[in-house]
């Protein structure tokens, strides 16, 4: 699915850029290039109740693959983690890329 929301912008809580960071080796940047680069995206279904809640599987500029959950406040993304893609999701990316 193609996720068409008008950005103006990025969110980040501190104590989340920091665990992307630290744990996953995902600066906050390159999670901001993989949402703007047309990434693929869904509704995260498991926490629709507080908030609608987005995955996304996308490139960074240097093809650095990465999945991102954020939500939109305000217009803006807030980054809520960040990581490399698991074999599975590169597959998924790989077969819908493939498709377009």
């Amino acid at each position: 699915m193609r996720l068409v929301v008008r950005l103006i912008g990025f969110e980040w809580d501190e104590a989340n850029w920091r665990k992307s960071e630290l744990k996953h080796g995902v600066a906050a940047a390159e999670a901001e290039e993989a949402l703007l680069k047309d990434p693929l995206c869904q509704v995260d279904p498991r926490h629709s109740d507080d908030e609608q809640r987005y995955v996304a599987l996308g490139e960074t500029n240097e093809g650095r693959r990465l999945f991102v959950s954020f939500t939109v406040r305000r217009g803006r993304a807030r980054v809520i983690s960040a990581r490399p893609m698991s074999r599975k999701e590169r597959a998924i990316y790989d077969e819908a890329k493939k498709a377009n």
